[in-house]
């Protein structure tokens, strides 16, 4: 038995590994995360350990292969994380299918730099409020849905007419669109479900946008995607990205990510008083955490304003 573990070691290589770990993992994650596990492995994970061996994998140095990755690519601390996050999980793969223990505690996972969020400013609110609402055109609309909503911009692209219910006033967000790597080369749009679980949500409308929608409602039937009125084409996220960053030129604004629209509208629906187990199923968060860590800090004001009641 020790003789044909020891003969595995040898036989067995990272790719195989890799390749039964995708097939293992397919039904169970989303198409979106199947691709992206695809993509990391095919264009960083096989160009360095395609043919290791188990018994070389297990005494090999993966930080020098982050130290590689970080001097010869322009690829950030970020994506070199999420790249050794699926290292982790294929090792992790290779540990219960072959009964090995790994050196995953000294895989180093990089710092990454959280950044201060950016937030529109009540005149740019005020002028995208102005530009958008008296526009017919939906995908001017759609910007000012994703001001008042959070919703993200893959969501947005991925709505419909028949997600839009004006009579209970909801919108359902159950999907998202999004142009993905299906390997190292080729990329193809695909529609699925949003994030997470708790990313699939009814968002209710505030009066303004249900006004606005209803107004416009009996133009398009419940199969058009909302953005171009058409059931057959849809508008991408890069395509809106150029939308809305032409709307902020003629607005005289100063230019912003399109998440921009769901950090302002979060940090809004705080200043407001809204509890955050609220918010947070507004945004679709997978966790309250995220939006307490994200959202949740006091400003200057605030602070001075409870020192002064202590007064």
């Amino acid at each position: 038995m020790k003789k044909i573990i020891k003969l595995q070691k040898r036989m067995v290589t990272f790719k195989t590994i890799a390749e039964d770990f995708l097939i293992f993992k397919k039904r169970q994650i989303k198409q979106s995360t199947y691709y992206n596990y695809t993509y990391k492995i095919q264009k960083y994970l096989l160009p360095a350990f395609e043919n290791l061996s188990l018994e070389e994998i297990l005494e090999y140095d993966f930080n020098r292969f982050s130290e590689l990755l970080l001097e010869t690519t322009q690829i950030s601390n970020k994506f070199l994380k999420d790249i050794l996050l699926v290292l982790k999980s294929i090792l992790k793969f290779a540990e219960k299918k072959y009964d090995v223990k790994m050196k995953l505690d000294l895989i180093n996972l990089p710092r990454v730099r959280t950044h201060s969020l950016k937030v529109f400013l009540e005149s740019d609110k005020r002028k995208i409020k102005a530009y958008c609402m008296n526009s017919e055109n939906t995908k001017d609309i759609g910007i000012a849905l994703c001001l008042y909503t959070g919703m993200r911009i893959g969501e947005i692209c991925a709505l419909k007419w028949e997600d839009i219910d004006l009579n209970k006033r909801i919108i359902y967000v159950r999907h998202t669109l999004q142009r993905i790597y299906i390997d190292k080369k080729n990329t193809k749009i695909i529609i699925d479900a949003p994030k997470s679980e708790k990313s699939i949500r009814n968002i209710p409308m505030s009066n303004m946008i249900y006004t606005k929608l209803k107004s416009m409602r009996e133009n398009f039937s419940k199969d058009d995607f909302f953005l171009t009125g058409d059931s057959k084409s849809f508008m991408e996220p890069r395509g809106y990205q150029y939308t809305f960053k032409k709307m902020l030129k003629e607005c005289k604004i100063a230019e912003r990510n399109f998440h921009c629209l769901r950090h302002t509208f979060a940090t809004d629906c705080i200043s407001v008083g809204m509890d955050v187990k609220s918010l947070s199923e507004i945004l679709g968060h997978s966790d309250v955490s995220i939006t307490l860590n994200r959202y949740v800090h006091s400003s200057d004001k605030i602070k001075k304003r409870y020192l002064e009641k202590l007064a």
